[in-house]
């Protein structure tokens, strides 16, 4: 039976048609406490979910769902190691990356958290020598810039902590990020550097990732052309990987290979040894800090009741918009300039993980799953898409996330950020009624303009500043935001057969590009004129 036939999901529907049109300033009317009511704090962070669409009943309703999902035993089902990436076989535990040392996490039997230690400890020792200046490179020189190369959750997650965590970075070292295929972000990411000081972090779990190793295979070559010398490779060349046969025929020195396990899905890998050019930026210290963060969610969601547990409510709450209301995106607007590549994390995280219309048992999904992740920081986002937002036909929930102290405090540049992050949740929330805009002495041909709906869904996290553990709690947040709504939607949320076929696709075009040839005729009509168009503006 199709969840949408369940009977839980029945009630909402019509709990939805009851409640559709009921504006949340008679919400917060009726209860004149729901501020206080409707929040909650877990790992440092504090939730207030008051300006949302629903009802003690809905809270209710949106709980039975989670329970009618068995939401607790497959939540157990996961830190236990079962192997819930069913279309893998695999076990999904990211949570065991951040468990304490002396945590027992077993998989086919096998207790993993010594391995993940014996990782932990080798990133330690390696990113002190760089950070101390004691490893050398080839011609005897310290190590001053560090180029991640990756693609996926081995970019996106240690560049987006790596951003978020700018604070607490050594000043004395200069990280790069290197991820598209496109050889602009190569040659851009590596113009100023010099080869003798430059160490470059090639992650690929395989060790064939076809983008990751064309940039890496780049970097050699930029290296060796200044060094001269096939064993500065291993001076100046690291891996994280499992394919040491493969590290060690490109030059890399196995002893220098950072393994991770299979039970380590991509996107959600930043804690893994994907995290070494973190953890030489803010060192063992901080990236400890930020385990902890992590660790303290995981113990929340895994503890708390539904009712009072932060992921379930905010997945809970999308599935409410994104399945009810029929909300197509959702905005994450972090007020911290140090969070800008945060949305984009997130984007992977989520639209990677629930982007999928086949359930668990192989058959279609008869409803909406996943929904579009988007944003960027404020207050810049206010002066571009906020309109839309604010007065726009489309209902798009917004998370806030914001700090109370600011890292760089300035003037006053920190209340006024505050300042917009509580009005904007205001304004989506209560709007301005036409009469309040009259009172306000506007025209009244222009009164329809200036009117705001309001009655738009918002979320507030907020703590006290941004510090690796507060960073380690919010990302861990999200992720279970993420499990909670792939349980609701009975989907799997740790494979991504879909980013598959364009990859296989394109190594069938990826010849005829490079060898000049006629428009193939095995393409289709586009794709061959495409070809053929391209060949005659480049040969």
């Amino acid at each position: 039976m199709s969840m949408k036939q369940h009977p839980t999901w029945l009630a909402l529907e019509q709990h939805h048609l009851e409640i559709q049109n009921t504006h949340l300033r008679e919400l917060f009317a009726s209860s004149p406490t729901r501020g206080t009511d409707f929040s909650l704090e877990a790992a440092g962070l504090y939730l207030d979910y008051s300006k949302n669409r629903v009802s003690e009943k809905t809270l209710e309703l949106l709980f039975a769902l989670a329970r009618a999902s068995n939401l607790e035993p497959k939540r157990e089902a996961m830190f236990m190691g079962e192997k819930i990436n069913t279309t893998e076989n695999r076990a999904v535990l990211h949570t065991a990356l951040r468990a304490a040392r002396d945590a027992d996490v077993r998989v086919d039997g096998v207790n993993v958290i010594p391995e993940v230690y014996k990782v932990l400890d080798k990133m330690a020792a390696f990113a002190e020598q760089i950070r101390a200046g004691t490893w050398l490179g080839h011609t005897g020189k310290p190590i001053k810039n560090i180029v991640n190369i990756g693609i996926g959750g081995s970019d996106l997650g240690p560049v987006m902590a790596y951003k978020a965590l700018g604070f607490y970075s050594s000043r004395g070292l200069t990280f790069r990020f290197v991820s598209n295929v496109d050889s602009t972000d190569f040659v851009e990411n590596t113009r100023d550097l010099e080869p003798e000081e430059t160490l470059f972090i090639v992650c690929s779990k395989t060790f064939t990732t076809q983008e990751t190793m064309t940039n890496a295979n780049t970097a050699r070559a930029w290296a060796l052309a200044a060094l001269k010398d096939e064993a500065a490779i291993s001076r100046h060349f690291v891996a994280v990987s499992t394919n040491a046969a493969a590290v060690a025929k490109f030059g890399i020195d196995t002893a220098n290979m950072f393994g991770f396990w299979d039970w380590v899905g991509g996107r959600y890998s930043m804690t893994s040894a994907v995290g070494l050019s973190l953890m030489i930026a803010i060192g063992q210290n901080h990236y400890t800090q930020m385990l902890e963060g992590f660790r303290s969610m995981d113990t929340h969601f895994r503890t708390a009741p539904l009712e009072q547990n932060m992921p379930v409510i905010l997945g809970l709450l999308g599935v409410w918009y994104n399945n009810f209301f029929g909300a197509a995106s959702h905005a994450v607007l972090p007020y911290d300039h140090y969070l800008t590549y945060f949305s984009a994390y997130l984007q992977q995280l989520d639209m990677e993980s629930n982007g999928k219309s086949t359930t668990l048992s192989g058959s279609r999904t008869d409803y909406q799953t996943g929904q579009i992740i988007w944003g960027q920081p404020g207050t810049n986002g206010q002066h571009a898409f906020y309109q839309l937002i604010h007065q726009g036909t489309k209902l798009i929930p917004c998370d806030f996330i914001a700090f109370s102290k600011s890292l760089n405090p300035r003037s006053n540049h920190h209340e006024l950020l505050l300042a917009n992050v509580f009005a904007q949740s205001q304004a989506l929330a209560f709007g301005k009624t036409p009469e309040e805009v009259a009172t306000d002495g506007v025209k009244p041909e222009l009164i329809p303009h200036k009117v705001f709906e309001g009655n738009k869904p918002s979320n507030t996290i907020l703590s006290s500043s941004l510090t690796p553990f507060s960073l380690g709690a919010l990302v861990a947040l999200y992720e279970h935001k993420v499990f909670v709504q792939g349980v609701i939607w009975e989907v799997n949320s740790f494979d991504q057969w879909g980013v598959e076929l364009g990859k296989v696709l394109a190594q069938t075009i990826a010849p005829q590009l490079l060898e000049g040839q006629a428009a193939p005729t095995q393409q289709d009509s586009s794709t061959s004129t495409l070809i053929a168009k391209c060949q005659s503006q480049k040969f």
